[in-house]
């Protein structure tokens, strides 16, 4: 499901895929993210797809948020080795390609961490081929992906597009997200003093994701002019 203003034509609002948190749900994260301004959502198409695969194990979640839950792919206890990841891609892909075009992609925990490894993949042509380039990431509790087989190839190359990072002061994973951070090439930082979940935006993190906004408008309108 798609959310944004009417106030803007869709073509002048970037379509952003929005990649839920592991054993959550696209419905999970529309809720957390419509807790954002409108300022913010209504410039942006927001879509909220459910992860490929049901959660084979206990959610977080569960007495917070409603079932069902999904998850991206499997893993390892280091995290080190994944299982359906290619199905994983290539359920992404077909998700862009018929809800889309996307212009950039929201990733929460991880589904932010995909969304982080994805244009490295894309640019080296072994996912999303059929599909427009990545132009901008909104990473949320990120990190990077740790399987050595997907990060030498996801990392190979500075992230080349602008990002938007959100590290929360108590997160588990905020080292991480600042190793992804030193990755990335036109990042922009919202820190904000929660663990690891999504922000509501306060005045400094409004003025920086507005910021941003703008940039990508920036971008893609340069991209229109070609």
């Amino acid at each position: 499901m798609g959310i944004g203003g009417d106030e803007m034509g869709k073509e002048q609002r970037p379509r952003i895929l929005c990649l839920h948190g592991f054993r959550t749900s696209g419905e999970i994260l529309k809720k957390q993210v419509l807790k954002w301004p409108d300022s913010v959502l209504r410039d942006v198409d927001l879509v909220f797809p459910d992860g490929p695969f049901p959660a084979q194990g206990k959610s977080d979640v569960e007495g917070i948020f409603d079932p069902p839950y999904f998850e991206w792919f499997q893993f390892n206890k280091e995290f080190t080795e994944y299982t359906n990841f290619d199905e994983c891609l290539a359920y992404i892909e077909d998700l862009m390609i018929k809800q889309g075009p996307f212009d950039g992609l929201l990733g929460f925990s991880q589904g932010a961490m995909l969304s982080a490894a994805l244009p490295g993949l894309q640019a080296k042509g072994v996912a999303l081929t059929k599909v427009p380039t990545i132009k901008f990431l909104i990473i949320i509790g990120g990190a990077k992906l740790k399987s050595p087989s997907v990060a030498e190839t996801a990392y190979a190359s500075p992230i080349q597009c602008p990002s938007l990072h959100f590290l929360g002061e108590t997160d588990f994973l905020k080292p991480y997200g600042l190793e992804l951070l030193e990755s990335c090439v036109d990042p922009f930082v919202v820190h904000h003093p929660k663990g690891h979940t999504i922000p509501r935006l306060d005045e400094k993190g409004l003025e920086t994701t507005t910021r941003f906004l703008d940039r990508i408008r920036d971008v893609l309108a340069g991209d229109e002019e070609q």
